[in-house]
């Protein structure tokens, strides 16, 4: 193919909370670029997504999403020192770990669907 894909913008569940997802993805760094009713684009530098409003427990259990920043280690330091864990129910964070593929964050948010964030490649 002569054409090329420029980006990916995964629909994401909320959860039995929409606000509570709208809160949690800023505390991670991310900004609601707009919303309309129970949608809204969440965008932290060049990442985006689109968080809708439903809650498939099933679903969200098994979804696994991926986005990478800069400097991850500074990225763990900031969301480390929010204590998310503590204010939103059911969020899990695994500090900065080396895996053959990379090293990575892993966060369980508020819905369940599993977050992993990269180191990008310089």
């Amino acid at each position: 193919m002569r054409s090329k894909g420029r980006g990916l913008y995964p629909f994401v569940p909320s959860g039995p909370s929409f606000a509570t997802a709208l809160a949690f993805f800023n505390e991670l760094g991310f900004e609601t670029a707009w919303q309309q009713q129970s949608l809204a684009g969440l965008r932290f530098g060049d990442a985006y997504f689109m968080l809708q409003e439903i809650d498939v427990p099933v679903w969200q259990k098994n979804q696994m999403l991926t986005f990478e920043v800069d400097d991850l280690d500074l990225y763990w330091s900031e969301i480390d020192a929010k204590g998310l864990p503590g204010r939103f129910a059911g969020v899990k964070l695994k500090p900065p770990t080396d895996f053959a593929w990379g090293r990575e964050v892993h966060i369980i948010d508020p819905a369940g669907v599993c977050w992993h964030v990269r180191q990008a490649k310089a």
